[in-house]
């Protein structure tokens, strides 16, 4: 099997290469590819700002590196990773973001309030020689994105996007309630990741006061996450508690064996790596390929229209080459000698060509303009009324995949003009298609051989 290491260093070449100029010719963000390229395995910590996310960041570090507290006690999103040989670096968000080889360098976008809240924490760890840790802000009740100064719940879901495992945590005393939990839970991560990277997990269970308190917090959490989910199957929820804070007499038995399965869970995250970052490809790379096909197909419709207005136009230019002189001689009595006469009386000159080009140029140009400027235009608004006629949804995917890209199809065909039918899309849909069913697929057997 090649190493991780080298396989993700080459797909960073390769697919960039191969990738980037396709996605800009449909007017496609790379940067989410590029961003999973990047650096390091990524583990994000979610969860309201009691639910023992910093604890259980320091117990897996080693180091109280995080404060903790029963009060929110930090609002940023801190990037915890090993660092070069010092005990303890703290870099700014300003920093990063503009850091070519970290993946955060779209979040510049969301402004300086959100880069004055991300910071990076270089601490020595073993554990985070090959991967990164992100602890984010407390998610709350109600909170609005004007409190915050940023779209918190869109930058949770872009951090979601790079991470390889997503650990939600909820308290006992809040089972599930936070209203940002709700929105996380039911929009953000659905559309952003996938449900095998999420992890939920119930903490500070040593809190509950008796078996009794504990079932009522659990099934609370249970009920309220499959309001949340939509679904009746509920996922594994972990149990876990603080060691240092517990008298080892009152842990009841299985809560030791749920914390070491879900310190492995986290531990075992960065071996998901490549698997994630193909997945991601192949999404992504997946949703181009709709684009590609339904712009390719309305091209190829404006290609029969091309052809047919071509031909009835030579058509046209040709009889008018040929016998316009003579209509015209026949109605205005000009010109005195037509083409055709010159050539039967052996009288012919080049002077004798200059009506019958005119009309022939003539027609040409009012063809072109009628395509360009009727045709062409008639067949897009038609198109853009009905494009999902362009290609077949022939499946639960199709469709839920039309659903999310529909806006930047419109947005493609929209934008087309008539030198598109010259400017290569036909290929560009065959390299996208190539990628899928060959290249991508090699990938994939090297992380298996």
């Amino acid at each position: 099997m090649m190493n991780e290491k080298e396989l993700q260093k080459q797909l960073q070449t390769k697919v960039k290469k191969k990738l980037e100029p396709l996605f800009a010719k449909y007017n496609m963000d790379f940067a989410g590819i590029d961003a999973s390229l990047k650096w390091k395995p990524l583990v994000l910590i979610i969860g309201n700002y009691s639910s023992g996310k910093s604890t259980l960041i320091n117990e897996l570090v080693g180091q109280q590196i995080q404060r903790v507290g029963q009060a929110p006690t930090d609002d940023s999103f801190t990037v915890i990773t090993a660092g070069g040989g010092s005990d303890y670096v703290e870099i700014p968000g300003s920093t990063l973001v503009n850091d070519e080889n970290l993946p955060f360098g779209h979040f510049k976008s969301y402004g300086e309030k959100l880069i004055s809240h991300i910071c990076m924490k270089q601490i020595n760890s073993p554990l985070l020689e090959n991967m990164a840790i992100i602890d984010s802000p407390g998610m709350l009740d109600a909170t609005s994105e004007k409190d915050r100064g940023y779209n918190y719940l869109e930058v949770l879901g872009e951090l979601a996007k790079l991470s390889d495992l997503i650990v939600l945590m909820f308290d006992p005393h809040k089972a599930g309630t936070i209203k940002e939990s709700y929105e996380v839970i039911r929009n953000t991560l659905p559309e952003k990741s996938g449900e095998h990277r999420i992890v939920f997990v119930m903490s500070r269970i040593d809190e509950c006061d008796n078996l009794s308190d504990f079932t009522r917090s659990y099934g609370t959490l249970c009920w309220n996450m499959s309001q949340m989910t939509g679904r009746k199957d509920i996922p594994h929820v972990y149990l876990t508690y603080s060691p240092s804070a517990v008298n080892p007499d009152s842990v009841a038995e299985g809560w030791p064996q749920e914390r070491d399965e879900l310190i492995a869970k986290i531990t075992q995250a960065s071996g998901f790596r490549i698997n994630h970052i193909l997945e991601d490809i192949d999404r992504q790379v997946n949703e181009v390929e709709l684009v590609a096909e339904t712009v390719n197909e309305f091209l190829k419709k404006a290609g029969k229209v091309f052809r047919k207005f071509t031909n009835i136009t030579v058509a046209i230019a040709l009889v008018l080459f040929f016998f316009g002189d003579l209509v015209l001689n026949s109605i205005l009595g000009f010109p005195e000698s037509t083409l055709i006469a010159s050539i039967r009386t052996s009288q012919f000159g080049l002077v004798n060509l200059v009506i019958p080009l005119v009309l022939c140029v003539a027609t040409l140009v009012v063809g072109a303009l009628g395509f360009s400027r009727i045709a062409f235009k008639q067949l897009q608004k038609k198109t853009l009324a009905n494009c999902r006629s362009l290609v077949k949804l022939d499946s639960d995917y199709r469709k839920n995949l039309w659903a999310k890209m529909e806006v930047k199809i419109i947005e493609n065909i929209k934008g087309m003009k008539v030198k598109d039918l010259w400017t290569g899309y036909g290929r560009s849909y065959n390299k996208i298609q190539n990628f899928l069913q060959n290249d991508l697929k090699r990938y994939y057997e090297k992380i298996v051989t």
